[in-house]
């Protein structure tokens, strides 16, 4: 059950400093990070790179087969600045949170990540899971790949986001599915495909 209703994000920045050439030439996967905290500010804006709203039609930053958008998008918070600890859900729509779990989930995250020290020692981990009754009502299992797709592009656009922001990131793939939706309390509905570490450092 949602505890905390609609913890609106300050809005993204749409123009940046640093080329697309620039973050495609600097992205690499960092592991090891710094004690300081993301600012809220940081967060919402790698939130919208994941797949923040774009247009009046709904279209977000990420591609997605049909429009169809399976894909959730979770916060496990550490070291965020006016962000108690826990676990958040995205809403794109709203650009906001709902905590869904009041605690920091980090560690347990790490042990169902084969022990990988980046997802228990960033001020976040972002986790990327897929509804596929969105997309395969459509296109049969088909739609399962398509929603393998748009994990990739959403992480890859975090991933880009983060490298202008100078804050680190490391995607993570190999992790218990079932210890992470446990963790996670992800509705039945929802596989976890992808979990992304970030922080300063």
């Amino acid at each position: 059950m949602d505890r905390i209703i609609g913890i609106e994000l300050p809005a993204p920045h749409l123009k940046g400093d640093v080329s697309i050439e620039e973050t495609l030439t600097q992205r690499r996967s960092i592991r090891s990070y710094s004690d300081k905290a993301l600012s809220l500010n940081d967060v919402s804006q790698l939130l919208w790179a994941a797949q923040g709203v774009t247009s009046d039609y709904g279209f977000r930053t990420a591609p997605s087969a049909g429009a169809l958008y399976p894909l959730e998008i979770y916060l496990v918070a550490g070291r965020v600045t006016g962000l108690e600890s826990g676990v958040y859900n995205y809403r794109p729509a709203t650009h906001s949170l709902v905590q869904t779990i009041g605690s920091d989930r980090r560690n347990e995250l790490y042990r169902a990540a084969l022990s990988q020290s980046q997802v228990k020692d960033a001020a976040v981990d972002i986790v990327i899971a897929a509804d596929y009754s969105r997309i395969t009502g459509k296109y049969g299992d088909r739609g399962i790949r398509y929603a393998y797709m748009e994990a990739g592009h959403a992480a890859q656009n975090v991933q880009l986001q983060g490298v202008s922001l100078g804050i680190g990131t490391c995607p993570v793939g190999a992790f218990d599915d079932e210890k992470v939706a446990n963790i996670m309390s992800l509705p039945a509905s929802q596989d976890a495909l992808y979990i992304l570490s970030a922080g300063y450092f």
